[in-house]
């Protein structure tokens, strides 16, 4: 029986320098896809996969996420005067409940492995997911909720992966796979960003993953790893060496790279095209344009 996993770390901590000036006075992780910010995507999937406690790892300038999750009494008081309702308990219904959230600071840009690191006393010694915003996934099933199912069967650390072509595996995590089931995908090694001609698979990991807490002993280290930073992979691919067994999970459903231009205006059409109110008319619009 494995313990379940009740807690989330949030890395949001990034300047967001790809979508600047854009993000110059707003953080990246509430550019709003069709009506809601990534962060509340990421938020909404990790609730639908059973998570308590939610953990955001900002920096300075962040201070929007905290009040995207707080009550807003004048807006609510102003829906509240002009009857709108159903308005008013959409907001409503999408708050945390008190004391499920909690923030912490990554002073340094220092890695994705150094945010995590951030969140250890937050943590504390359970496994915890970690989802990226970035990382906008589209699934019937949401994909933490799937990777939870896994977990419960696997054990260990977890993540959700992709093929790429090869030719972009220097961009990813990638997996040295010991076995294959179609599904669910074991792996002996995992390398940060490796040359194409050196990556041991095209099988890369993106921003989700079930994690054991002994993953702070090796953070703790603050070993630096590809381009200088403090990678997750590397810490991840210790635990693999102190036996603890690694898997990839091949989720079903769709993921948009938001933290890329093209793939954020892809998200925003693929979902602007499935809402029940805009879907028919932006499918109008986009014709027109084409």
């Amino acid at each position: 029986m494995h313990k379940p996993v009740r807690k989330a770390v949030f890395p949001v901590a990034g300047l967001g320098t790809r979508f600047l000036p854009a993000t110059k006075a707003m953080p990246k992780e509430m550019l709003p896809i069709v009506d809601k910010p990534l962060i509340h995507y990421a938020v909404e999937e990790a609730k639908a996969a059973g998570v308590e406690e939610f953990f955001f790892v900002t920096s300075r300038g962040k201070s929007a996420i905290d009040d995207h999750f707080d009550r807003a009494f004048e807006l609510e008081a102003t829906l509240r005067e002009r009857g709108k309702t159903e308005l008013l308990d959409e907001l409503e219904a999408r708050l945390p409940e008190p004391g499920q959230m909690a923030y912490t600071r990554q002073q340094t840009p220092l890695g994705l492995g150094h945010a995590v690191w951030c969140a250890r006393g937050l943590v504390g010694d359970e496994p915890f997911a970690v989802l990226l915003a970035d990382d906008l996934m589209v699934c019937e099933t949401p994909c933490l909720a799937q990777m939870v199912e896994a977990y419960e069967e696997t054990g260990g650390n977890l993540a959700a992966v992709v093929e790429v072509p090869r030719a972009d595996t220097s961009r990813y995590g990638v997996l040295d796979v010991v076995s294959d089931d179609g599904r669910l995908v074991r792996a002996k090694g995992v390398i940060e960003k490796p040359d194409p001609a050196e990556a041991p698979s095209t099988l890369t990991i993106i921003g989700r993953y079930i994690i054991q807490p002994e993953v702070f002993h090796h953070l703790s280290k603050a070993q630096p790893g590809a381009g200088g930073e403090i990678q997750l992979t590397d810490a991840l691919g210790s635990l693999i060496c102190d036996g603890q067994a690694f898997y990839g999970l091949r989720f079903t459903g769709r993921r948009f790279d938001c933290g890329d231009k093209l793939g954020f205006l892809e998200a925003t059409v693929a979902l602007g095209l499935q809402h029940p109110e805009l879907g028919a008319k932006l499918r109008e619009i986009l014709t027109f344009y084409l």
